[in-house]
């Protein structure tokens, strides 16, 4: 990740510090799409904390690994494993790779981005990650090793490339079609790993240009393709990307992969994921949605198809709901006859101070701590949709059932610095009954600053409503 606020508490090894409840963890419901900007909930109704990540297919199983956070620090405390069967449901597996009593991943140290690729000469699963101090003074690409895909790894240090150690930041990882392991890190540097995965046997390409973060690539048709992002720190910016027939190059510079301005959806790309069916092969472009500092509680997930054509490579539209099968390998756009109910729609109770705005847009806003809108509904799923801006804050959400239980509460960030009208909230598909959703003023705000003192974040702690939408049980 770019150059990041210092915090120096570190508090709790795993990300449990959210707001977020157990639901009825039996009969919980499960998502029908990928839906991005939203909080994503596991098997028992906690919200999935695995950014930085990857996704990895073992036999009929997608693993997705990636940063355990918590709300109150950026200080290492373990890497994730969930499970899925269709990229949709995720059920969370154990921390693969948990803080580390003392060490370079022990307390108070940074680990991040984590990576996992299975050896094909040894059948072993090796795990890579960016470790640090929290002042980000002792970097390097480090690598743990397990004989079992969901764990546990063992954290061996250092990888190294001619007896030292790569000292870059943010780092990832790529496998070719002929099974050979590849370290890419930020400039565009990419390393070739040994056979065995656990060292690095050649320096493959040198820094292609300054900046160039979150380092991520494919291979289609022969022709690779390299996507970094600029340096905002927590910031989301328009990430770019080269091309090359040879991971040696030459790269030849081709600039954005979203519309400019859109911050690349408010996203930074951590991973590209092929989906290859019997049919066709859908690139997931799986982005970050930061939120410092509540990263464990706030910040989501911007997974996206690809859309790509020879040298050309784009996301040219943001989908808030898509389908993918697994099988044929075919993406699709999720449609579906949702209630649209307006802001100013008497559904819809009102508590406390709010403005409600007829132009630039239409919406209703509030600043004021514990201010709270309400609906009751019935219907198969929730969506609330707000417009983004660099004035906003989080809001927290609580979905309750007819007798007043929690049946999922989130803490969601609506702050953006491109503002955008989006979804922020999608519940999991509900079983028939009465519902409950309330929206509230937390009165706090993603803000932060880095080493050199500058400022980033919401400028204040409004919260927003343009519209719900609800999607009514099938008869």
């Amino acid at each position: 990740m770019p150059t990041k606020c210092r915090l120096i508490l570190w508090f709790l090894m795993m990300g449990t510090f959210m707001y977020v409840s157990v639901s009825y963890a039996q009969h919980f419901g499960k998502m029908d799409a990928i839906y991005s900007g939203t909080p994503w909930f596991d098997q028992s109704g906690n919200v999935v904390s695995a950014h930085g990540a990857n996704v990895i297919k073992e036999k009929d199983t997608f693993y997705l690994f990636g940063e355990v956070h918590t709300d109150t620090s950026n200080a290492f405390a373990g890497f994730n494993c969930y499970s899925s069967k269709d990229l949709y449901n995720w059920k969370f597996e154990n921390i693969a790779l948990p803080l580390q009593k003392s060490g370079k991943l022990g307390p108070n140290r940074v680990g991040e981005r984590v990576k996992v690729m299975k050896c094909p000469k040894t059948g072993e699963f090796i795990m890579y990650m960016h470790a640090d101090t929290l002042t980000y003074k002792d970097q390097f690409v480090g690598y743990a090793v397990s004989k079992k895909i969901k764990g546990p790894y063992q954290f061996k240090g250092p990888l190294l490339f001619q007896g030292k150690s790569i000292k870059k930041w943010d780092m990832g990882t790529f496998q070719d079609t002929d099974g050979s392991g590849y370290i890419l890190t930020h400039g565009g540097e990419i390393y070739k790993l040994n056979d065995d995965y656990k060292s690095i046997k050649e320096k493959v390409n040198e820094n292609i240009t300054s900046g160039f973060e979150s380092p991520t690539m494919l291979k289609k048709d022969g022709l690779y393709y390299f996507i970094g992002s600029h340096l905002t720190s927590w910031e989301k910016n328009d990430n770019y990307y080269y091309t090359a027939y040879s991971l040696k190059g030459p790269w030849q510079s081709h600039g954005l992969i979203a519309p400019e301005g859109t911050l690349t959806w408010n996203s930074q790309s951590t991973f590209v994921f092929p989906v290859q069916g019997k049919k066709d092969t859908t690139y997931i472009f799986m982005g970050d949605r930061w939120s410092f500092p509540k990263q464990a509680s706030s910040a989501t997930y911007v997974w996206q198809p690809l859309t790509i054509s020879g040298i050309s490579m784009s996301i040219p539209e943001y989908k808030d709901a898509w389908h993918i099968d697994t099988l044929t390998g075919i993406s699709s756009v999720a449609t579906s006859k949702d209630e649209i109910i307006q802001n100013t729609d008497k559904q819809i109770q009102y508590k406390g101070n709010w403005k409600h705005l007829e132009q630039p847009s239409l919406e209703s806003r509030s600043d004021e701590k514990n201010a709270s809108f309400s609906i009751q509904f019935t219907g198969q799923q929730i969506g609330l949709y707000c417009f983004t801006s660099p004035e906003n804050g989080y809001a927290k959400v609580i979905l309750t059932n007819e007798k007043g239980k929690v049946i999922v509460s989130a803490l969601v960030d609506m702050y953006s610095k491109s503002s955008s009208l989006t979804q922020v909230f999608r519940s999991p598909v509900l079983k028939k009954g009465y519902y409950d959703l309330s929206i509230s003023v937390v009165g706090e705000r993603p803000n932060w600053s880095d080493k050199k003192k500058t400022q980033y974040g919401s400028t204040g702690y409004y919260i927003s409503i343009s519209q719900i939408k609800i999607k009514p049980h099938k008869i």
